[in-house]
């Protein structure tokens, strides 16, 4: 099952910071996913002057409640508190 899940970060002052100090964890997580096929896309999202201020990740998991359990409740940038809301929602990525 096909999911898009999209990160904010947190507005404050040391969003950055945290997001900055859990990245390397976060890419080597994800790299993972994406050898283990569950990750099938991910960006970055940019505010107005180019900062990172979220991220859109496409996932292929078997339920909702797998993807929150396996991936999402260790996730670095959940544990890092450097996403404050999440936002999970099913897709339907069109095949190249």
């Amino acid at each position: 099952m096909e999911f898009v899940v999209l990160g904010y970060d947190g507005k404050d002052e040391e969003a950055i910071n945290r997001r900055l100090s859990v990245r390397e964890a976060h890419l080597k997580n994800a790299q993972q996913l994406f050898d283990e096929n569950k990750l099938l896309f991910a960006s970055a999202l940019l505010d107005e002057s180019g900062k990172m201020n979220g991220s859109v990740m496409f996932v292929d998991y078997p339920s909702q409640e797998v993807l929150e359990e396996e991936w999402l409740k260790t996730e670095p940038y959940v544990t890092g508190k450097v996403w404050e809301k999440v936002i999970i929602r099913r897709a339907k990525i069109a095949k190249h």
